[in-house]
């Protein structure tokens, strides 16, 4: 049953008003000062309040600051005989949903009130279906109606308690990461540490330390002992990010901690031991770098007890759309511009394009979208960015009969066009840190 409060001080349009409200078939409580009509609201969320803007005591505008306050979402409407400019402008600006203007007919009253209703329904059935999708769709924080994904999620909840080692494998950008969090997320392990390493940001010698920590007077500017992210993971979860990437030596440290369950810091003589559930993501091919020897055999095998591979966006195309809604509602509020829709032609775009960067090339794209968006709705002309070649990009990074660091230099060098020199979005799309892919510019002589 939908409720009203009707606050003036005029008895004869108070009773007026709330007799032709019950005759629609509204509950109906009626109030004679806007005192007396914000201790109502105290009591009662009413649906909708009308509320007269002259008033001993306490005006309308100010009664409605009151009940705004108590009831954000409520919907006010000002009624008043004193119709100006300036006071139509300053109750809209105050939040008033209308303006009506005494006298003032129970037609128009009827009207009024039906299309806030409308609207309040139409906000209601939005609401609880965007908590179906959310209940549907989403993991923790993975958005996904894919059933491959669902069953990854299915897989998750039942390895979350083990404390086997997890291998995540997947493409730059599939969100790793956000499965490892998941992981941690609905095992026992949830009120300990989740803590995150990128194994690829950091010299040999730097992430022995930051995973191990060190003693001090272990090296120039060890002033002081220093825990590593195993120790600080103890009793919870350690992700180690692009693990293909280290070294042999760190390779062999590795496999003792897994093994043994402990440790020595840098530079210490005393073991540490510890209880860490170790999950490990890469997006290179481990096993053909273990025939290749360059990544140790044993490890691979104490790391991949359990694998779990995410299936690149290109591959799960329904997923583009929910992904697409979710950054714009997070994006455009953090931005602050109000862009709530997007045209035929835009979707068409987002779908077709390729993705080699996955969600998080999508993210980034929508965000550079936005950015540029002016209207409130999505365009095509918004997203020409990705009007580049694909398929020349694809020649241009076909492995063939190139080394290594050509394919490297190319692909680089194809992510920096499509970006138009963006660095950071360039890295996002590769996987790599803005300073690695500063490097790898440097070695190769490459323009932004």
């Amino acid at each position: 049953m939908w409720k009203i409060l009707v606050v003036d001080d005029e008895l004869i349009m108070r009773e007026s008003l709330a007799a032709w409200l019950m005759e629609d078939g509204y509950t109906v409580d009626t109030a004679a000062s806007g005192q007396e009509g914000v201790e109502l609201a105290k009591k009662t969320e009413y649906t909708i309040y009308f509320v007269d803007l002259k008033m001993p005591g306490i005006d309308g505008i100010e009664t409605m600051t009151q009940i705004h306050k108590l009831h954000p979402d409520a919907a006010v409407i000002i009624i008043t005989a004193f119709a100006t400019v300036d006071t139509a402008i300053t109750a809209m600006k105050e939040g008033a949903q209308e303006y009506v203007v005494k006298p003032c007919s129970p037609q128009e009253i009827s009207l009024i009130v039906e299309r806030i209703i409308h609207l309040e329904n139409l906000e209601r059935e939005n609401k609880i279906l965007r908590k179906k999708l959310n209940d549907r769709y989403t993991f923790h924080d993975i958005i996904s109606k894919n059933p491959k994904m669902h069953e990854l999620f299915a897989l998750v909840n039942d390895v979350a308690n083990l404390r086997s080692t997890v291998l995540i494998q997947g493409e730059s950008g599939t969100g790793k990461d956000l499965i490892a969090k998941a992981i941690h997320q609905s095992s026992d392990r949830s009120e300990s540490r989740f803590v995150a390493v990128s194994c690829a940001a950091l010299a040999e010698t730097l992430l022995e330390s930051e995973l191990f920590g060190h003693e001090r007077g272990a090296f120039t500017g060890a002033v002081s002992q220093s825990k590593g992210k195993f120790e600080i993971a103890d009793g919870g979860t350690l992700f180690l990010d692009e693990i293909g990437g280290i070294s042999h030596k760190l390779q062999v440290d590795l496999l003792r901690v897994l093994q043994e369950r402990s440790f020595f810091r840098v530079g210490g003589s005393k073991e540490v031991a510890v209880n860490v559930r170790v999950i490990a993501a890469t997006n290179a091919d481990l096993l053909a770098a273990v025939r290749d020897g360059t990544f140790r055999e044993d490890l691979y095998y104490r790391l991949n007890v359990i694998n779990i591979h995410i299936p690149p966006l290109r591959d799960r195309l329904e997923d583009i759309p929910l992904l697409v809604r979710h950054f714009m509602e997070r994006i455009s509020f953090e931005l602050g511009k109000t862009v709530s829709g997007l045209t035929d032609g835009a979707i068409a775009r987002l779908m077709s394009h390729q993705w080699p960067g996955n969600v998080r090339e999508l993210e980034n794209s929508i965000e550079r979208a936005i950015v540029t968006c002016h209207d409130g709705v999505l365009t095509e002309e918004n997203l020409s960015f990705l009007d580049g070649n694909e398929s020349e990009e694809e020649e241009a990074i076909s492995p063939g009969d190139m080394s290594l660091a050509d394919l490297e230099r190319r692909a680089i060098k194809a992510t920096l066009s499509r970006t138009e020199g963006n660095v950071k979005e360039a890295a996002s799309i590769l996987g790599i840190d803005r300073s690695t892919l500063y490097d790898k510019l440097k070695r190769y002589n490459l323009r932004r």
